[in-house]
């Protein structure tokens, strides 16, 4: 495969679109790669319109979509672009001759007696040695297996069941800050409108998260001290920060850097 074509109209061309992208949203190139686990060599050739690493045309195709989700842009329309730059490079595949199918279709395989001959002998052995342990057992008192009554559903004091004596664990919250503990800083971001780049730290500049939060993904953090966002295409992402609902992080689109603590909802 060689190197792409110049876009024929005047928008960028799809590396140099994700390069943008990237800039635009504060990433570095190993970032990046970190995120998406594509290579450095691969990443930056396709920032420079060359795919003939990726190794195909389908294998381009899927490095342009998981980039473009990472820097928080809408991957089709790139897709689109590369696949009308590269048209002409993609030929189909030859097909094979009919004869070709025909001549290495494998033969029929043959029954094999042995085994079925083992398995019948195996179930005449496990049939007699049923029918002579039920025999055996016939005249037992069946009073002994005769089953027990099922304890009450509720218990004389009202609690919940418990199970051979051990009681059943809490239903957990569903919401994880409503648990969180006093004193801290507790940060919940949701993907609602969209995929998001979200990179977090605590108080001490630890990375606590990396990664790309797809529609309807939610993740959260606490901290002694303090939560500090870097968020792409904010617009989409949903912050609640100490059990109250502060909005969405941003506009669509912008990269924004937020700092959270114990003492929010306001920015800190």
């Amino acid at each position: 495969m060689s190197i792409g074509n110049s876009p024929p109209d005047d928008r960028p061309s799809v590396g140099r679109a994700l390069a943008q992208a990237r800039i635009a949203a504060g990433l570095s190139v190993d970032a990046v790669s970190t995120t998406t686990r594509v290579r450095v060599p691969i990443l930056q050739a396709i920032e420079q319109d060359d795919f003939s690493r990726c190794g195909g045309d389908v294998y381009a195709r899927g490095h342009i979509r998981t980039l473009a989700r990472a820097v928080g842009i809408d991957p089709e329309p790139l897709v689109e672009q590369y696949a009308a730059e590269h048209s002409a490079e993609t030929a189909p595949a030859p097909v094979a001759p009919l004869y070709e199918a025909e001549r290495i279709r494998s033969e029929p395989r043959r029954p094999n007696w042995t085994a079925a001959m083992v398995a019948a002998i195996v179930a005449v052995v496990g049939f007699v040695g049923y029918t002579v342990v039920s025999g055996d057992g016939g005249d037992g008192d069946t009073s002994a297996t005769s089953p027990t009554a099922s304890p009450s559903s509720t218990g004389p004091s009202g609690r919940s069941p418990q199970a051979n004596g051990v009681p059943k664990p809490p239903v957990p919250s569903g919401s994880a800050i409503a648990a969180a503990p006093p004193g801290k800083v507790t940060v919940k971001a949701s993907a609602e409108g969209g995929t998001s780049w979200i990179q977090a730290t605590d108080g001490n500049g630890k990375q606590l998260f990396q990664n790309s939060l797809k529609k309807g993904e939610s993740v959260t953090w606490t901290d002694d001290r303090k939560i500090k966002l870097v968020v792409g295409n904010a617009g989409a992402v949903q912050l609640f920060v100490n059990g109250k609902d502060i909005g969405l992080a941003g506009s669509k689109g912008q990269v924004a850097h937020l700092t959270y603590t114990p003492g929010d909802p306001t920015q800190g």
